[in-house]
């Protein structure tokens, strides 16, 4: 039985946002279904997920939270709101009428991931006419060997997955820092490519924001133009952009910094940084360097958010809506040019005045605070594997792992399933005499086994449920059998929307469909009136 909780209007959540107030509007349904129709700042918390993240992504207790969900007919907000609430939230609401009534109230709706800042992207390119090349036009100064750097402003390993010809790996928040490493001479034309659109536009616009002298233009409609032309992308490429000189950092940073300041970006000292958590203020502090600088040395109290990758996905790292950001680097470039683009779009944010090495105390990354997970009867890997040559048909193994990770690798003979819809892959599961839950450490199922244990008593079962020690991993680490590929699927893997701009396999059709869709973002922008941006 769950706990009865307020609801929020449709009117006051979107009051608290045109008001930059401080609200945490919450999907908990799984990625894809998020996918397909959400609010502009709803920020997705999959139910299955919420005590491994909910501390990590919404850092004050107190935040005003207002959360809607449903799967397959049954609403699984209340759920979520009872979980919120024993996590220590004290202020969480039912949107009213859940996503029906949003859509009945005259809400807009809209498709796809990290919509804010895809929007937000759309939005700079209409305002600012961001210059850009097709990919014909950017294959034929290729192919003549013009005086061309093609810059990859994704993350490293989707630029490995595939990329264009040439083309230097210089993730978003590296741009301003290292073009002049690449591009020495001001008449050689500078290219960068995203995937699709966004970071793209946004690192070309970071450039010219900045005022290198060199012409730059972003490839239009990035690696999915480039494969709708009918071009081939390299795989596996490996270049990346060497470390900036001492003049050429200087130039950038006196750059960013300008930049930085004209957008409303402030500088706050390290001392000064309690004065942000005041009552009501939510703060969220990042380096926004590279994952390896970051793990080499960081600042207490700092997540990792690489400053491209920040910027495109602010709803995912920042779910509270007007909570405050401060941004930490080592170079005073790639700090300022982050905040200037997130100042742009509604955030207040602040960047940390320079800090001495010393102060990069903490090593390695940071591990996701979450609470101490229920106890539960386990079995270790070599238990299981003679469980399963002893009765294989009396035991029930359910990994609760991703789709991908499933995909790629299992314990032979697993079920896979996502926790919060274990009830209908109990329909699916032959009845056991035991059931092992599993995932990637075994952390996410340990707090699925209480789950399970209830639904099991509800059916009037005595079955036994353990926990695979060590989880998956522990499993490959013994060296015990594996299976790849989808055997048994006890519920479908709806815990991942699948990009048409990643991998290598997307078709035409839902390539260019993604594309019409980013050209309409604008008008959706204006239908809904709740976006705060603000173009330099």
């Amino acid at each position: 039985m769950t706990a009865r909780f307020p609801t929020l209007s449709f009117a006051a959540v979107r009051a608290s946002l045109i008001a930059r107030e401080e609200i945490a509007l919450l999907d908990v349904r799984e990625e894809d279904p998020f996918a397909q129709a959400h609010p502009l700042w709803a920020a997705n918390l999959p139910l299955s997920r919420i005590e491994l993240d909910a501390w990590r992504r919404i850092p004050r207790r107190d935040t005003l939270i207002a959360v809607y969900g449903a799967h397959d007919g049954s609403d699984l907000a209340p759920l979520a709101a009872s979980r919120l609430a024993a996590l220590g939230y004290t202020r969480v609401h039912l949107l009213e009428g859940g996503l029906d009534g949003w859509r009945s109230a005259g809400g807009e709706l809209f498709r796809d991931v990290n919509v804010p800042s895809k929007a937000f992207g759309e939005l700079v390119e209409h305002e600012r006419h961001t210059p850009s090349l097709s990919a014909e036009e950017v294959k034929a100064l290729i192919d003549a060997r013009a005086d061309v750097v093609v810059l990859d402003a994704r993350r490293f390993d989707e630029y490995r997955t595939m990329s264009i010809p040439t083309a230097t790996s210089v993730p978003g928040a590296e741009l301003v820092l290292r073009v002049r490493e690449l591009a020495p001479d001001p008449a050689t034309q500078v290219i960068v490519n995203c995937a699709g659109r966004t970071r793209s536009i946004i690192g070309t616009q970071s450039l010219v924001n900045a005022g290198i002298p060199n012409p730059v233009a972003a490839l239009r409609n990035g690696t999915i133009g480039w494969k709708l032309a009918g071009q081939l992308l390299d795989h596996g490429a490996s270049r990346e952009a060497p470390a900036p000189g001492a003049a050429h950092r200087a130039i950038a940073e006196r750059s960013a910094h300008d930049v930085a300041r004209r957008a409303g970006v402030r500088w706050l000292a390290f001392e000064a940084l309690s004065t942000l958590e005041a009552p009501g203020r939510s703060v969220y502090r990042f380096d926004v360097r590279t994952p390896q600088a970051y793990e080499a040395g960081h600042l207490p109290g700092f997540a990792s958010a690489p400053g491209g990758q920040l910027v495109q996905e602010t709803d995912h790292q920042v779910p509270v809506r007007g909570a405050r950001i401060v941004l930490a680097d080592d170079d005073g470039v790639r700090a300022p040019m982050t905040a200037s683009w997130l100042a742009q779009m509604g955030w207040e944010v602040y960047v940390l005045e320079p800090q001495p090495e010393a102060a990069r105390s903490v090593r390695g990354s940071a591990a996701a605070p979450h609470p101490e997970p229920p106890p539960a009867a386990e079995i270790s890997p070599t238990e299981l594997a003679q469980a399963r040559r002893a009765a294989p048909d009396g035991l029930a193994v359910i990994d609760l792992t991703t789709g991908v990770n499933h995909a790629k690798r299992h314990i032979p003979g697993a079920w896979f399933a996502i926790r919060a819809q274990l009830a209908q892959a109990l329909d699916t599961i032959p009845p056991a005499r035991r059931y092992v839950l599993t995932c990637g450490s075994s952390l996410l199922a340990r707090f699925a086994a209480a789950d399970l244990r209830a639904l099991l008593d509800a059916r009037r079962s005595d079955a036994e449920v353990l926990v695979l020690a060590g989880g998956n991993a522990a499993w490959f680490a013994a060296g015990l059998p594996e299976q790849i590929g989808w055997q048994r699927v006890a519920t479908p893997a709806t815990d991942r929307y699948r990009r048409p701009y990643e991998g290598t396999d997307a078709a035409p059709e839902a390539m260019q469909a993604y594309l019409d869709w980013e050209f309409g973002l604008v008008a959706q922008l204006a239908a809904d009136g709740t976006h705060g941006f603000r173009v330099l």
